[in-house]
């Protein structure tokens, strides 16, 4: 039998675990306890709802895409009362707003945002969001799934009580293992819901009472080896390159695309109205009139798959592009390219489009 370098591999050591999660912990800036949990992110965004909320939870859930739709969902199904706060998906939410819902539903005692969402391009002000949710005193759960590694996430500063995390965005890393801090706060509503997940694989209390009460001595189960040590890695990139580095060159990435498709032109336009309200880690666009996003998207990745393109998801599909560029897409080749064929595409539709300016203009940003 010969030795590959995924197999064979000596178990993953309780202490080699708690350092990861050190490690993640000091990306986010945080003193909270911060779980690694061992699946993609959805694991921990529905274990904190199913742990938090139950009938006597009264949540504002802000809805700035599809994610925000999808805790809504989950807050209902514990039970709690749910007061949607829907936007545009072309826009971001205001601490205004929220402070209206709050003067509307003084009851609101727990708070659930997505920061960046990746599917419609729209990232969120969660400082002045968090402000707001200090001051009526909320439990305040946050979706960075997409947000860390493009741009700052900060769970003290900022009173965030559930924080999730996935490296599988910006920060380059694994989709199979996600991570969750988690405030004082937060452990004691658990604690205090007879609702919350036990002796389940979406349970935080199992975490909290036997592997973080316990020392980090002795794990709940076998860990995901690979994507443990994947995560090591990508996490040890950052520290490398530094994450203020990291942070800059997606915002530098989302701003040439959004320079370069003003440039380009053939009717395509930024999706996000306002760029302050643009995620760094993805630029939405919106298709000309008559053309349809999905196909748009396939003629493009026909002359190159390897391009971060994608058309929006369900009925965004008609009128939405994304453009990928984080991680290793963060650069000038990657958003150039991606340009490039959309601007090829559109040409042939018979639209009138400026590829030289495009390049020009990324050259000049990136």
């Amino acid at each position: 039998m010969t030795t590959h370098p995924f197999l064979d591999l000596a178990p993953l050591t309780a202490a080699r675990f708690a350092s990861i999660e050190d490690r993640v912990a000091r990306l986010l800036g945080t003193e909270q306890d911060v779980v690694i949990m061992q699946g993609e992110a959805l694991l921990p965004l529905e274990g904190a709802i199913r742990g938090t909320a139950g009938p006597g939870t009264t949540a504002l859930n802000i809805i700035t895409g599809p994610y925000g739709q999808t805790f809504g969902d989950w807050l209902r199904d514990c039970g709690a009362t749910v007061f949607d706060l829907a936007v545009p998906f072309h826009a971001a939410v205001t601490a205004a707003q929220v402070r209206e819902a709050f003067a509307e539903h003084p009851e609101i005692d727990f708070v659930s945002l997505v920061h960046a969402e990746a599917a419609t391009g729209n990232t969120n002000p969660v400082a002045e969001i968090g402000e707001a949710v200090r001051e009526q005193g909320a439990l305040f759960y946050l979706d960075a799934v997409a947000s860390v590694g493009a741009e700052p996430v900060l769970p003290d500063a900022w009173g965030v009580d559930l924080c999730v995390i996935g490296a599988q965005k910006a920060m380059g890393g694994p989709a199979g293992v996600s991570a969750v801090s988690v405030s004082e706060r937060a452990w004691a509503r658990m604690a205090a819901n007879p609702g919350a997940p036990r002796r389940s694989y979406l349970s935080l209390l199992d975490w909290k009472e036997r592997w973080i009460d316990g020392g980090r001595r002795t794990l709940l189960h076998a860990p995901a080896q690979l994507e443990m040590l994947a995560l090591e890695a990508c996490v040890e990139r950052i520290e490398a390159a530094g994450l203020d580095a990291v942070i800059a060159r997606h915002t530098a990435a989302a701003a040439a695309t959004r320079a370069g498709v003003l440039a380009l032109g053939g009717g395509l336009e930024p999706y996000v109205y306002e760029a302050e309200d643009a995620a760094p880690v993805a630029t939405t666009l919106r298709a000309p009139s008559g053309v349809v996003a999905s196909e748009l998207v396939a003629s493009a990745l026909a002359a190159d798959p390897t391009l971060p393109l994608a058309a929006g998801g369900g009925a965004l599909a008609k009128e939405m592009i994304r453009v990928n560029h984080y991680g290793a897409d963060a650069t000038r080749e990657a958003v150039l390219g991606s340009l490039v064929a959309l601007g090829a595409a559109l040409a042939d539709r018979g639209l009138v489009v400026d590829v030289a300016g495009a390049r020009q203009t990324v050259a000049k940003s990136l």
